[in-house]
């Protein structure tokens, strides 16, 4: 059995624009009708590819919820993975995400951050070594749109998680 690991790291899905005026938070700010589309999209694509996660991630705004939810819904019941709403994952700078993953148990071989830009993007390119795809750090280097994931191979344990330590192996769009 191979020992890598897979680290996804997914981009919300297309959100509603902010209300001007609105005493609403950001954080509260749910999906558009073309998120929830690209949201199963791209869980469809995640499946095909076989990269269905053990573990999620998932920053506590509305929009990475209903974006996990409906990934989730388009992996059918292959997914059974452990769900952990985390509150620094909206804030969270490429230093707080990579200590998150740290702490994660190796037990977990495939694991799906669900959060925002540009952390996202900036930590792909921050734990990408020099043996990634030049065609996904290309890609990442200009910020993940909405319901994109970059794809990551780990060879170490998750605590020993550094920068360029890792591959950059593929962008996952679920847009159109």
């Amino acid at each position: 059995m191979s020992n890598t690991r897979r680290l996804i790291l997914l981009r919300h899905a297309k959100a509603e624009r902010a209300e001007s005026g609105s005493f609403r938070t950001d954080e509260v700010r749910a999906l558009a009708p073309v998120g929830h589309r690209n949201s199963a999209t791209v869980g469809g694509k995640l499946l095909a590819a076989d990269l269905v996660p053990d573990l999620v991630l998932c920053s506590t705004a509305v929009r990475t919820r209903q974006t996990w939810d409906l990934v989730k819904a388009a992996l059918k019941s292959r997914s059974s993975a452990e769900v952990e709403y985390l509150d620094i994952l909206y804030t969270a700078g490429v230093t707080e995400l990579v200590d998150v993953l740290r702490e994660v148990d190796d037990r977990a071989r495939t694991v799906l951050v669900v959060g925002h830009e540009p952390t996202m993007s900036a930590a792909a390119v921050r734990l990408a070594s020099p043996d990634s795809s030049t065609d996904a750090v290309a890609q990442v280097r200009s910020g993940l749109p909405t319901a994109t994931c970059a794809v990551v191979n780990v060879e170490s344990s998750w605590s020993e998680l550094e920068p360029r330590s890792a591959d950059l192996v593929d962008v996952i769009s679920g847009r159109n």
